[in-house]
């Protein structure tokens, strides 16, 4: 059964007693970026390898994400930017010992790429942060494997034109 978390704001990125971040660049522009993380939400497990599924609710203004090992998040959406930022919190999870968590996403143009940064904010026990941060390396390697993931689902293959130096 799922436990409540305690609501929190998207002031909660920028404040929360663990704040994870973590950095990309992408070849794929802003809005391409922005509509696989806030509108394609079901094409989430295709690029974030760890969830297994991801549903909007309530026409976008939630979402319940499963991850691969049976953990289950209900999350609403705090922010939703077009090409710029997109937060969510989670209301409840099966998860054990987080009391608050939220979500932020930002994009900023980079070239004619993106720079995509991921923020995870959590509360818990000090056991919980103690262990959260310890996680820091593997969910960051995570991070920049879905970064890549989703830049290839994104850019186009380039091919050599024609009379070009294979």
């Amino acid at each position: 059964m799922p436990r409540r978390l305690r609501p929190v704001e998207l002031g909660f990125t920028a404040t929360a007693p663990v704040r994870l971040v973590f950095g990309a660049r992408l070849e794929a522009p802003p809005p391409a970026v922005y509509r696989s993380i806030a509108v394609e939400v079901g094409s989430l497990p295709a690029w974030f390898t760890p969830v297994a599924s991801a549903v909007p609710v309530d026409d976008g203004a939630r979402r319940t994400i499963r991850l691969r090992g049976g953990v289950r998040f209900e999350e609403t959406i705090l922010a939703a930017e077009p090409d710029l930022r997109y937060a969510y919190r989670v209301d409840a999870t099966n998860a054990p010992a987080v009391t608050a968590l939220a979500e932020e996403w930002t994009l900023r143009p980079e070239g004619s790429g993106t720079r995509l940064r991921w923020t995870m904010a959590a509360d818990g026990p000090a056991a919980f942060r103690a262990g959260l941060r310890l996680a820091s390396p593997g969910l960051g390697l995570s991070f920049r494997r879905a970064a890549a993931l989703l830049d290839r689902r994104l850019t186009p293959a380039r091919r050599p034109s024609p009379g070009s130096a294979r």
